[in-house]
């Protein structure tokens, strides 16, 4: 199989990718990246020297691609299917490039923030940058709640690399700042990216590995 995905089920960048894969229905090799392993990592931090997931290899064409949106667009260009992930109308690229990029920065990476301080280590927290993140998290539900508004999907009425960004971040952040009745517009395409099979099918695979989701006080 030309492509491998080294990943793992529960990190939710890894969602993301997995969920282009699967509204195409790509054919790849989903690889478990272990981070307790010493030699697991020493292989993937030779393939990648920041040792980030996702990691797509593309053996056929001799590519090692990282970075979610990088990915994804990878996979539009090399590996095309029915769902177009950017479009290729200028203007309309743009607003989805923002939109994954607004997902990213000041949904994804916050929740991370979040969720990252509670498996630190005693006296290790950082109070400080946890009220920022949800501070910045706050303020993302309220700018999308006017973005959303009249659309299906995030960009619109097509499926994109925005929607494959937005699933996991919401779907987490919701976890750490749950949605409220402040919220229906993204409360409603929550529950739509819910039901989408791409994500549904992500979901049930990482299943078995949400009791390892560090609970909040």
């Amino acid at each position: 199989m030309s492509l491998t995905l080294h990943m793992h089920p529960l990190s939710s960048y890894c969602w993301k990718v997995l969920i282009a894969l699967y509204e195409n229905d790509t054919p790849f090799e989903a690889r478990l990246v272990d981070l307790s392993d010493p030699q697991v990592v020493a292989a993937f931090k030779a393939l990648w020297p920041t040792a980030k997931m996702p990691l797509l290899v593309d053996a056929a064409a001799g590519r090692t691609v990282p970075e979610t949106s990088i990915i994804i667009e990878y996979l539009q260009n090399a590996y095309p299917g029915p769902v177009r992930f950017i479009p290729e109308a200028p203007e309309a690229a743009l607003r989805v490039r923002l939109l994954d990029r607004l997902f990213d920065l000041y949904a994804h990476n916050q929740m991370q923030q979040i969720v990252g301080d509670r498996i630190r280590p005693p006296g290790a927290q950082d109070p400080h940058g946890v009220a920022q993140a949800r501070a910045q998290l706050a303020m993302a539900y309220t700018m999308l709640e006017t973005e959303l508004t009249g659309r299906t999907w995030a960009a619109g009425e097509a499926f994109s690399l925005a929607d494959c960004a937005a699933a996991p971040a919401l779907f987490y952040a919701n976890k750490v700042a749950p949605l409220t009745d402040a919220h229906p517009n993204v409360s409603a395409y929550l529950d739509r990216l819910l039901t989408r099979p791409s994500f549904a099918r992500v979901l049930q695979e990482a299943e078995p590995y949400f009791a390892m989701f560090p609970a909040g006080d």
